[in-house]
């Protein structure tokens, strides 16, 4: 007898497979192997980001305030805070994921046709999406199971929902890509990525938070139709919430509506972005491997920042030669490399959003006394240099980071004041003035109860340097970091509830005065504390 014959026991393995193997080991590992243990390498998302999901989960706790409120109230909530967070982590990755130009160089001259290496990055921001989405509704699918109009086909009907909303998300941001390089062409590419994540990432957190303002004012039976707030339906979390409703809820005739509004809706930005438009990506890949014709720049545009450094009070600021050489070259990355760009904009644009929308909302307060949410916004304010020094160690050039070794330094302390400055130059202080302008225009009042938050800044912008996080443009992208930025966002705002307290109290009291010199006080021991820490350092091993 004939053996069999062997083609079939060694075919190939299919390429999506394999393509997305590939990226999520990426995801897992990160792409450099300077310090890898491949024995300790996270084998799951699950442990890659435990402590992120551990904290995701306790804040989905929230959903037990809606036991007793109808299955389309919980779905709300619990889609817009979905909503937001999703938005956030794929609007914050997707650039760094959909155009590294490092693995372009390897796949574009292999048979991987571009609907394959599209759906293969984008199964792994889905899965990572999915892995969040979960740890943020764990509680909610029991509240929906369990509440006053739930039953035990709501964790089933949510989690399809939910997976709906993750794909929405992400054909979202692959679809508006595309058309940039379609209508826009190369020479306009870099800008445009980094103003359509900034608009998408802004869009899905105004868009999960307008509807818990909604259900606030609403009385306690939920959100309650009619002819004047039809707009509801334009808002993607009332369409999947909708699909809840619909099949595991009230069954009502709107929440059909909306339940097929956003399956039609899913369905027809996944077509255009993964199938019809699918080319386009793959000329947007060759385009960004082609170098651009230099652009001849007069002297004193090229030489503006130099010059700048050279005046009072910068030239105070940035005596030391390595400090002041570190805040030049992350001043340049900061306003023109494409990279730097897309990973810090869209990461922080959003978190700077949802303080103003607070702002906007408490505007029609009577006085000081109930100013806790412009407390809130001027705390909030410290996470721009915190994630800003954090997200700038991070670049597509990391290798020539070791030159800074090389620079007469024991540790990276200059090298980390210069990147730490031009943060707060660039980032922190257009930032506050947005802050302080916006309550100014609001509630004048309400000013003073912004110094609070404005007298920790420069503590939280030496807290990554410390920790070691400081150092510019030193580490390989990871994707996974952007996943991390959520669980940021959440210890930032406990503390900043923390503060906003005090201040309100002391306020009230008529300590807030002392409150002030307090704080100051302890935070400038606590500065310099840490600048000499941070002079004590030393550079660690290379490997």
């Amino acid at each position: 007898m004939n053996p069999p014959p062997l083609a079939p026991l060694l075919a190939p393995p299919r390429a999506d497979k394999v393509l997305r193997q590939l990226f999520l080991t990426l995801f897992l590992r990160g792409r450099s192997a300077r310090g890898l243990q491949k024995d300790k390498a996270p084998q799951s998302i699950g442990s890659k980001l435990a402590m992120t999901l551990v904290l995701y989960a306790l804040f989905g706790l929230f959903a037990l305030a809606f036991l007793r409120q109808p299955v389309f109230s919980l779905s709300v909530y619990l889609h817009s805070m979905t909503f937001v967070f999703l938005g956030m982590f794929i609007a914050a990755s997707a650039g760094e994921i959909l155009f590294n130009k490092e693995e372009s160089d390897i796949l574009l001259h292999r048979p991987v046709t571009p609907g394959a290496l599209l759906w293969a990055k984008v199964r792994v921001m889905v899965e990572v999406s999915l892995w969040l989405a979960g740890a943020i509704n764990l509680v909610g699918f029991l509240a929906g199971a369990f509440g006053r109009q739930g039953n035990l086909l709501f964790p089933l009907v949510h989690a399809f929902s939910t997976m709906a909303e993750a794909l929405f998300c992400a054909s979202c941001v692959v679809l508006v890509y595309q058309l940039c390089l379609r209508w826009f062409g190369r020479e306009r590419l870099d800008g445009l990525m980094t103003l359509a994540q900034v608009i998408v990432a802004v869009s899905a957190v105004v868009s999960g938070q307008m509807l818990p303002q909604i259900m606030a004012w609403s009385n306690r039976s939920g959100i309650n139709f009619s002819p004047d707030t039809w707009w509801l339906g334009l808002l993607p979390p009332v369409w999947f919430a909708g699909l809840d409703d619909a099949l595991a809820g009230s069954r009502a005739g709107f929440s059909w509506l909306t339940g097929g509004i956003g399956l039609g809706a899913t369905a027809l930005t996944c077509w255009l972005a993964f199938v019809k438009l699918a080319r386009t990506y793959e000329t947007g890949l060759q385009n960004l491997q082609e170098t651009a014709g230099a652009v001849r720049e007069s002297r004193g545009r090229r030489r503006w920042l130099t010059r700048l450094t050279a005046l009072p009070p910068l030239c105070w600021w940035l005596r030391e030669p390595v400090a002041r050489a570190s805040f030049l070259l992350a001043a340049a990355y900061l306003v023109r490399d494409r990279d730097v760009k897309l990973r810090l904009y869209p990461g922080l644009a959003p978190m700077l959003i949802l303080p103003i929308f607070m702002m906007l909302r408490d505007s029609h307060g009577r006085g000081a006394e109930d100013g806790f949410v412009f407390v809130f916004a001027s705390a909030f304010l410290g996470l721009v240099p915190l994630l800003g020094v954090s997200l700038l160690q991070y670049s597509q050039q990391w290798q020539a980071a070791d030159l800074f070794r090389v620079t007469p330094s024991r540790g990276p302390a200059d090298i980390c004041h210069g990147a730490r400055r031009a943060v707060l130059l660039f980032l922190t202080l257009p930032a506050a003035a947005l802050f302080f302008g916006a309550a100014w225009w609001l509630r004048p009042a309400v000013l003073p109860l912004l110094l609070p938050g404005l007298i920790a800044i420069p503590v939280l912008s030496l807290l990554p340097c410390v920790l070691g996080h400081g150092v510019p443009l030193s580490q390989p992208p990871e994707e996974a970091k952007s996943a991390g930025r959520g669980l940021t966002m959440i210890g930032v705002m406990f503390a900043c509830m923390a503060l906003s307290g005090i201040a309100i109290l002391a306020w009230n009291t008529g300590w807030f005065t002392a409150l002030l010199i307090g704080e100051t006080a302890v935070m400038a021991a606590v500065y310099y504390t840490l600048k000499a820490r941070l002079r004590r350092q030393i550079w660690p091993p290379m490997e």
